[in-house]
């Protein structure tokens, strides 16, 4: 069962979200997800929670713009759009810094990460006690639609902390807007109109393009799924096991889990991937993950680099 607490426990909530738990709390557009943006484990139970079957990425909540700065490239246009919406709901998409701490799971291995400041005061309050910013999707099953209120997120997501904020006062999603180019991108339409971001933020509208497509994570290094014996890895390869590791002779081994944990799994798998990828092997091979829960959206990525 969900457990429900008011919004005088901002402290409570603090301290169980600095233990890598997850606590669902409302924004001013729907209910969010959150969890440690700076821990793998966390991110990793997130898409655990919303039973995602591949790594989309996830948004980011801070107290404020300024504490945003310290992980991602703040441009131009960035922080004219701020000035102007935030705190509030929009979303802004900027390259992360080579020395952010923020989780590789959060940009689903992109080089780009969402930023959001929410205006909702029990959001706000919650991010203010934290030493860290917040992963916090939607907080609702993948596929479902999103919640403005506790009881719709205990009816879809089990066995979580809710923080009973009330019912959400917009209830549509945040506007994405993609500022880490020349030109601006907004990749889903959402509260705050493309009028209203030209009207307030005097941007020439031939500067703003649209589009749904994700962006794809670059990947140089030859992949061969599968690897059951040790004979198929070459002294110049790399080795990514899952479980008990194949006794190979091999330039690097790295294990997503030894005990054969998903989650585990999940929190390692870019970071993992991102150092053999800046390895100097000739391929990467991996060892068989199982194609149920997490272990569908590894497999996903891994196909989708080959």
């Amino acid at each position: 069962m969900a457990v429900f607490l008011s919004s005088e426990k901002i402290s409570e909530v603090a301290e169980l979200l600095a233990k890598d738990e997850l606590v669902a709390f409302p924004t001013e557009t729907v209910y969010g997800l959150g969890g440690n943006a700076y821990s793998d484990n966390a991110v990793a139970k997130i898409f655990a929670c919303k039973h995602r079957s591949e790594f989309n990425p996830l948004s980011v909540c801070y107290s404020s713009f300024e504490k945003a700065s310290a992980d991602v490239i703040i441009t131009k246009y960035a922080s004219i759009i701020a000035e102007k919406f935030l705190p509030g709901s929009i979303t802004l998409l900027l390259k992360r810094k080579k020395n952010s701490r923020l989780s590789m799971l959060c940009s689903a291995g992109l080089d780009t990460i969402g930023i959001r400041i929410p205006s909702n005061e029990i959001a706000l309050s919650i991010l203010s006690k934290l030493a860290f910013p917040l992963a916090a999707p939607s907080a609702n099953s993948s596929g479902q639609l999103s919640h403005t209120t506790a009881k719709e997120v205990a009816e879809d997501l089990k066995n979580i902390t809710i923080l009973d904020g009330g019912k959400c006062n917009i209830g549509i999603e945040s506007t994405i807007i993609d500022c880490s180019g020349e030109k601006l991108v907004i990749t889903r339409q959402g509260v705050i109109s493309t009028e209203e971001i030209i009207e307030k933020c005097g941007i020439n509208r031939e500067l703003i393009l649209f589009s749904e497509k994700p962006k794809k994570f670059s990947f140089t290094k030859k992949i061969l799924l599968n690897t059951q014996s040790s004979e198929i890895v070459g002294k110049n390869d790399a080795l990514l096991a899952f479980g008990p590791s194949l006794s190979v002779n091999c330039k690097y081994v790295l294990n997503l889990s030894p005990s054969k944990n998903l989650n585990e799994a999940t929190a390692n798998f870019f970071s993992m991937l991102k150092t053999l990828e800046n390895s100097d092997v000739e391929k990467i091979c991996v060892m068989p993950i199982p194609n149920i829960s997490l272990g569908q959206a590894i497999n996903k990525r891994l196909k989708s680099l080959l």
